[in-house]
């Protein structure tokens, strides 16, 4: 509430305790006039900007007050009688069977299938990436290859040949005049791969010495030299399998008594 002093016209707020100190009558703490804080008491102030709160014209007659919230039992006065038809004392069951709960702020959860399904599509695509990139090693391995070659087959496709040239092994080898052309060594080269993969066909390095070991010719044979089928050099040397290479080289005379032969 709000009163206003009639001599400097400053506006105070109070309340209902300050008003029943001195029944209403206060004292400016502006300019020290006494007043009636009861002539211009207002609940709300006016619009600013303004200079006077209304006054309240003294009432002829008190007002009378016909409203009682509350009016003490006299002292003796028995208490009323219950009534005989008693309400229903309800259960702690029924009042929970009966309240009903609403959420006050709703909010649809968010959909995070699509995240997930698009980090598993990710994960799938950099595991493709690092396989094809270490597909050599994978396909060696003597653990990972085997299922590899499996999935392969059952799927109608073929794994890339892989090249290791420390695991084919000479068995035997032998050199001899080429029996139908002139002037020609014929070669004979018993091959076997100890791979657990097939490999694709080795560059063939054939070199010839004379008798103090002095290099004479050398000449590398490249699969399609030395192999005619092409669906076999695109098959390679199969795991464990053993070939037979037969080399035809130009005779570099009688000096020639040895020869070497190496993988590449």
């Amino acid at each position: 509430m709000y009163t206003q002093c009639p001599e400097c016209l400053s506006v105070f707020s109070l309340d209902a305790r300050t008003l029943a100190q001195a029944h209403g009558f206060a004292t400016c703490g502006h300019c020290g006039a006494g007043f009636d804080s009861l002539a211009t008491l207002a609940e709300h102030l006016p619009p600013e900007p303004f200079r006077e709160l209304p006054a309240h014209e003294p009432a002829l007659e008190p007002p009378r007050l016909d409203l009682a919230v509350y009016r003490p039992r006299p002292p003796g006065e028995p208490l009323p009688a219950p009534t005989t038809a008693a309400a229903p004392v309800a259960t702690a069951e029924e009042d929970l069977a009966n309240l009903s709960f609403t959420p006050r702020f709703a909010r649809p959860r968010p959909r995070r299938w699509p995240w997930i399904a698009a980090c598993l599509l990710l994960a799938l695509l950099l595991a493709a990436q690092l396989a094809w990139a270490c597909r050599d090693a994978l396909i060696a391995n003597p653990v990972v290859g085997p299922r590899l070659r499996q999935a392969c087959a059952a799927l109608g496709c073929e794994l890339p040949l892989v090249r290791d040239v420390r695991r084919l092994r000479l068995l035997a080898r032998d050199v001899q005049a080429h029996p139908s052309v002139p002037g020609a060594l014929l070669i004979s080269a018993t091959v076997r791969n100890d791979a657990t993969f097939a490999q694709p066909w080795p560059v063939l390095a054939v070199t010839l010495f004379d008798v103090d070991g002095k290099r004479l010719a050398m000449r590398r044979l490249r699969p399609a030299e030395y192999l005619g089928d092409s669906a076999e050099q695109g098959r390679g040397l199969a795991p464990n399998g053993i070939a037979t290479l037969v080399l035809e080289v130009d005779d570099p005379g009688q000096r020639a008594v040895t020869f070497s032969l190496d993988f590449e």
